[in-house]
């Protein structure tokens, strides 16, 4: 049987319209003024969630990490008053390959001053609609999801509760004592796959997944992140915050995120100082939001692989 994998998985209709999809990006930011900026994508430290496994490398005889975003080193830049920026690069994630996950993607993110993340999610919606002609967008909350699915509040909702539907939904009865464990299963498992198609932004998800977005007590008096997810045609695309900027509520939440690796016996990350010292300088009041661009490409070709969507996928490599 012949060698294919020695192919591209993109086909050539794909490849130019992935570059068109790269100058429609560029071309936006730039009629925003906003700078792109070009970051490490090797460095000695990286994020501590413990949801995500990072690659390690020896570098110089030194133990480094692939950088699973380019998020700290853009902070650094905002801090030092580079003013709006935007980066378009590879970033990479220990996870399983699959039709939607590659170890090794590309990222769109991109930081505006003085926004918000309803005005950052507005604006993700328009860069959506101005590269794939999608323009459908309808708004949720995250309590209003669970509300019309399950008729619970997910802020409030007992773990009893969590686990019990779980059971029900999912068929999946885990000894795990960590509410989020239980939500995050029946937000993918259930509330996703029910997503409409076009953009469904996402709002308001519980402060115990805020990560490194702000927290305050909503109208409804639940202690909420200002925190967004975007999906496109059901598939999860993007995540943004409204910043974080509170050097030591960052450094308490890095410890959180420490402790809940050791827990999961997961390898504990070297805290990023460089960013604590940038947040403790004065990190401007910002949005954020990161965007996965094979995930834009495979919506933007109709395609059901991110195999299709890349020139040479992990398989290929």
């Amino acid at each position: 049987m012949p060698d294919l994998l020695w192919k591209p998985g993109a086909s050539l209709q794909t490849l130019q319209a992935r570059a068109e999809l790269y100058r429609q990006i560029r071309d936006y930011f730039r009629s925003l003024d906003v700078l792109e900026v070009d970051v490490p994508v090797v460095a000695n430290t990286a994020g501590t969630d413990p949801h995500i496994d990072l690659i390690p490398t020896q570098t110089c005889q030194q133990q480094n990490y692939l950088q699973s975003s380019p998020e700290f080193f853009m902070k650094r830049l905002l801090a030092a008053g580079s003013g709006d920026i935007f980066s378009l690069g590879k970033a990479f994630r220990n996870e399983e390959y699959g039709r939607r996950h590659n170890p090794e993607f590309t990222m769109l993110e991109w930081y505006r001053l003085g926004l918000d993340d309803r005005q950052l999610a507005s604006e993700v919606c328009d860069l959506i609609t101005a590269t794939t002609g999608i323009e459908k967008c309808q708004l949720f909350s995250y309590r209003d999801l669970f509300e019309q699915k399950f008729q619970i509040n997910p802020h409030q909702t007992q773990l009893t509760t969590l686990k019990h539907l779980a059971g029900e939904h999912c068929n999946i009865h885990w000894q795990d004592d960590n509410p989020d464990t239980w939500l995050d299963l029946l937000m993918t498992h259930v509330i996703e796959p029910t997503l409409p198609q076009g953009i469904s932004v996402i709002f308001d998800y519980p402060a115990s997944q805020a990560a490194l977005a702000r927290t305050e007590i909503s109208a409804q008096g639940d202690l909420i992140a200002r925190r967004f997810e975007i999906y496109l045609n059901g598939m999860e695309l993007a995540n943004g915050y409204w910043e974080l900027t509170d050097a030591q509520e960052q450094a308490e939440r890095f410890e959180q995120d420490l402790n809940q690796r050791q827990a999961m016996n997961n390898p504990a990350i070297p805290v990023d100082q460089h960013l604590l010292s940038a947040l403790k300088s004065g990190l401007p009041d910002c949005a954020g939001v990161a965007l996965g661009v094979d995930r834009l490409v495979m919506a933007k070709c109709n395609l059901q692989d991110m195999d299709q969507a890349q020139s040479f996928s992990f398989k290929r490599i």
